[in-house]
């Protein structure tokens, strides 16, 4: 057994976890602890992880007990684990599930049922739950009425109070869909679900369980997410609206279903701003069901939700699930909901409501296993810190701290080093991706690509997209709206020129679109003004891609002309993202 002293981890009573990147052992750390612990900080030589009472919950939901969590940090500590976290590690881990949503035996309600005595009397005089009780308990301390209506709610004001609720009250059926998949695609390639797509699969439905049926998938960009919802739908063959960012993300899932199952065009409708077509299956985006006359209108789009009798309703990229959505989705707790996201970090901090409402994480599988697999490319991430121009100095000094970052975002200088990346890629398939649109129409011109943005109608996106996927071009500018459920399979460089401050989301979303497996070299180019608020916000943006195992090569060509080496060596082989500061 190894010396624990010589062990990488330093657990802390803060509920904080330090990991020491050069440890011999940290790689193996970092996957042991990923299931139940956040990243917080990724400086060069230690790693800052948190363990919170949510991530402890979505490991209890995965199928980790809080001895198997207890095991992994004792196994990779330098110190005995503090009293305090071991405590709190049995305490939050033991309350999931310790609160029960049951079916009702009156019309129109449910029961709220808890285990223990002493839990029992701390969530029934709880203030956020009382509105919620129909009775005194007719005689069971453990066991209340509510309404059926607010099971969405109470799950939320549950979760609020510490308990999350296990939701076993199961799922109203849904309009009867039968339909197979296809074992060979229209155009005659064989197809199968790969083994983790059936697992996550299997993890989500349990087999029509009342427990199974709700729940979030987390995959890689470029892992099929969209594989798993045609399996989901497959195993639960009801009616289904599936929610998804974009139109054009509609239509690549309608051309997958159609192509990968025995559904046809009759089965499956388009509901966006151009169509408004319900199906056995329909797909819509949640631009459509935001939609409002006026600010403080109606939402008229959102009774799609209710309209139909929906089996299955699947939120694609849940991270960015819309508000509105959210209280809608309160409202229909009967019906299974599948969540797919790369990620379950949300920019607004709404995890908690996502946990509640969709349901807990059922699987997740870590970016680089999947890359280890040869599923998703070999991908290196490379920072490349610019210098400002001399001129531009003054004026980010006299910006406020918004208007800094869209300064150095805009860094004219960064136009010379995406023209030496393009010069070192003369075959490659590459996205330009940026955030603001003066720097996006001015490189375009400036490398002569096509310009991709929301203000691009849906049908000439498609045109574009095509072309590249064809091959007839090999240079996109892209705006956000490319960020995501784009499937550009044939990308294998990415520059970003700009990003939305520190979102870790787009990060990982932008990464992803190289991220499908090829043959070539896969390379992740962020270009950040240095010595400026865009560099700090850079640390953040790359934390959840850390946490995942990359890592960033650094060049600053302040410094160093590093740049030219980098780019020399671009088709040497190698662990992805091999760090060098």
């Amino acid at each position: 057994m190894a010396n624990p002293s010589e062990q990488p981890l330093i657990v802390q009573s803060d509920h904080s976890l330090l990991l020491e990147v050069g440890h011999d052992r940290a790689e193996s750390c970092r996957e042991a602890i990923l299931p139940f612990a956040d990243l917080l900080k990724s400086p060069e030589h230690v790693h800052t992880y948190r363990i919170t009472p949510l991530s402890l919950w979505n490991a209890s939901a995965s199928g980790l007990e809080a001895v198997d969590v207890l095991e992994r940090l004792e196994s990779y500590s330098r110190y005995p684990l503090p009293p305090n976290l071991v405590l709190e590690i049995e305490t939050q881990m033991g309350r999931y599930g310790m609160v029960e949503l049951l079916p009702g035996d009156r019309k129109g309600e449910i029961l709220l049922t808890v285990t223990d005595d002493r839990a029992a009397e701390e969530v029934f005089v709880s203030p956020e739950i009382r509105p919620f009780l129909l009775d005194e308990g007719n005689g069971d301390p453990r066991c209340r009425r509510i309404r059926g209506v607010d099971r969405g709610e109470i799950k939320i004001a549950l979760t609020g109070i510490g308990f999350p609720a296990r939701d076993l009250v199961g799922f109203e059926e849904g309009a009867r869909l039968a339909f197979e998949l296809r074992e060979r695609t229209v155009e005659g390639a064989p197809f199968a679900l790969r083994g983790y797509q059936t697992t996550a699969v299997e993890a989500f439905y349990q087999n029509g369980s009342p427990e199974g049926g709700q729940g979030i998938i987390v995959l890689p960009c470029g892992a099929g997410k969209t594989m798993v919802g045609l399996g989901a739908i497959h195993e639960t063959q009801e009616r289904t609206l599936i929610l998804v960012t974009n139109t054009v993300a509609a239509k690549q899932w309608i051309r997958e279903i159609l192509d990968k199952t025995t559904l046809g065009p009759g089965d499956v409708g388009e509901y966006d701003g151009s169509a408004k077509e319900i199906r056995p299956v329909t797909v819509a985006t949640y631009q459509i069901l935001i939609y409002r006359g006026k600010k403080d209108g109606e939402f008229p789009h959102m009774a799609l939700f209710r309209r139909e009798k929906w089996g299955l309703i699947i939120y694609d990229e849940v991270h960015v699930l819309p508000a509105p959505v959210f209280r809608a989705t309160s409202e229909i707790q009967s019906r299974r909901r599948l969540g797919l996201t790369a990620t379950l970090i949300r920019e607004d901090g709404r995890e908690t409501d996502v946990f509640s409402l969709i349901g807990p994480k059922r699987y997740e599988l870590p970016w680089r296993d999947l890359e280890s697999k040869g599923w998703i490319a070999e991908a290196r991430c490379f920072e490349i810190r610019v210098p400002f121009p001399e001129e531009l100095r003054v004026r980010y000094a006299a910006a406020d701290k918004r208007r800094k970052y869209r300064v150095a975002a805009e860094n004219p200088r960064k136009e010379q080093v995406v023209h030496q990346i393009l010069e070192n890629h003369p075959e490659d398939h590459i996205l330009i991706i940026g955030g603001y649109l003066r720097q996006l129409r001015s490189l375009a011109a400036s490398v002569g690509a096509p310009l991709i943005t929301g203000q691009v109608p849906s049908v000439e996106r498609e045109r574009l997209y095509d072309a590249f996927r064809a091959g007839d071009i090999r240079i996109l500018v892209v705006s956000k709206v490319a960020n995501f459920a784009v499937d550009l399979p044939e990308a294998n460089v990415a520059i970003q020129v700009s990003g939305t401050f520190g979102s870790r989301q787009e990060e990982a979303q932008r990464l992803g679109r190289i991220l499908r497996p090829k043959r070539v070299d896969t390379r992740f180019y962020s270009l950040v003004t240095s010595q400026t608020s865009e560099q700090e916000f850079a640390l953040r943006r790359q934390l959840f891609l850390t946490e995942q195992g990359y890592h960033y090569t650094v060049v600053d060509l302040e410094s160093s002309a590093g740049l030219e080496d980098l780019l020399e060596a671009k088709a040497m082989p190698g662990p992805p993202g091999v760090a060098a500061t």
